[in-house]
């Protein structure tokens, strides 16, 4: 039994770790990501990202899509662009799929049509629209 639990302690905390290195771990499966990196919050690239997804909230949801920032220097940012490969010194959004891979990469906002397109192209997401659609 002590071997057991001592066994279980050591899987938490090598999740731990692993999450730690991998700031996207903890949505793998569960969500996509949008990541969206600027080198400070007065950004206009951030900026317009921003204001191009605030008013399609229900399309994220739908889509179980989660928007994380990388803005400024900070240890999360800083994580989340080695993680990506992203300079810090420039704006990019990247989709990540619910696999933790990339699936679109930008230097500009991406439109949200771009995103959804994308994303309801994905095999992942037409089987959760025909499972859906196909409900009680």
């Amino acid at each position: 039994m002590r071997a057991f639990v001592a066994g279980l302690c050591l899987a938490a905390l090598a999740f731990g770790a692993s999450a730690a290195r991998d700031p996207l771990a903890a949505q793998r499966w569960r969500s996509r990501i949008l990541v969206v990196s600027a080198p400070s919050a007065g950004d206009a690239g951030l900026k317009a990202q921003r204001a191009a997804l605030g008013p399609v909230r229900d399309g994220l949801a739908e889509r179980n899509l989660v928007v994380m920032e990388a803005v400024g220097t900070g240890p999360e940012a800083t994580a989340l662009r080695k993680r990506l490969r992203l300079p810090p010194e420039a704006f990019r959004a990247v989709l990540i799929g619910k696999d933790g891979g990339s699936k679109l990469v930008s230097e500009e906002p991406i439109p949200p049509q771009t995103l959804f397109a994308t994303i309801d192209a994905m095999p992942m997401r037409k089987d959760e629209m025909r499972t859906r659609s196909s409900g009680p």
